[in-house]
């Protein structure tokens, strides 16, 4: 086990080291990569990422708190049961990564790559999820309520029997959208009815 505090990198490579089992205390990475790193059960505490390249790390039950990974790339990263909490993820690319498990409490996934993630079932609430990329994404049954999902590319997306009351879903192509069973409140159930061309009085 090692500790970090206010340590900060730039362009260094920690590709295929262990680092596991690690805490990271307001820490600060620039340009840094992580290819195949193993940072399974590492805990992070504000610390900022930026730039940074995981592709194909492990993260498993990893726990990140307050944390910012800005313009990150996770293709093919293991983030089996990982927690992410108020963190900062802005313009990162989750592609092809492993995501069964993940925690989502809360933050900043506004242009995050997630397209065809599995977030079935998860409590999403209040996230936001600006100009996101969720094409093809599972969220049946997930927990949406107060979520920011303004211009959020949602094309099939399936959402049955997910939460969306009160989340804000300004720009979105409903018509592109699998809503069967999804609970809506009163405003998202008109623009639905009005993306088929209804007038609603």
């Amino acid at each position: 086990m090692y500790q970090y505090i206010s340590q900060q990198y730039e362009e260094k490579d920690f590709s295929h080291a262990d680092q596991r089992e690690g805490e990271l205390d307001h820490c600060t990475f620039t340009r840094c990569r992580f290819k195949g790193t193993h940072l399974e059960e590492v805990t992070t505490t504000g610390c900022h990422f930026i730039e940074c390249d995981f592709t194909g790390a492990l993260l498993n039950a990893s726990i990140h708190t307050g944390s910012a990974f800005t313009n990150c790339r996770f293709q093919g990263s293991n983030l089996f049961v990982t927690k992410f909490v108020a963190c900062k993820m802005v313009g990162s690319d989750f592609t092809g990564a492993q995501l069964d498990g993940i925690t989502l409490q809360g933050g900043d996934w506004s242009y995050t790559n997630l397209r065809r993630a599995n977030l079935s079932k998860q409590d999403l609430r209040g996230i936001r999820f600006v100009e996101a990329d969720l094409y093809e994404a599972i969220l049946e049954k997930a927990i949406l309520k107060d979520a920011d999902l303004t211009r959020a590319h949602l094309a099939k997306a399936r959402l049955k029997g997910a939460d969306l009351r009160g989340a804000k879903m300004d720009g979105v192509d409903f018509k592109s959208l699998d809503v069967k069973d999804a609970r809506m409140d009163i405003q998202q159930a008109v623009a639905f009815i009005r993306s088929y061309g209804a007038i609603v009085n």
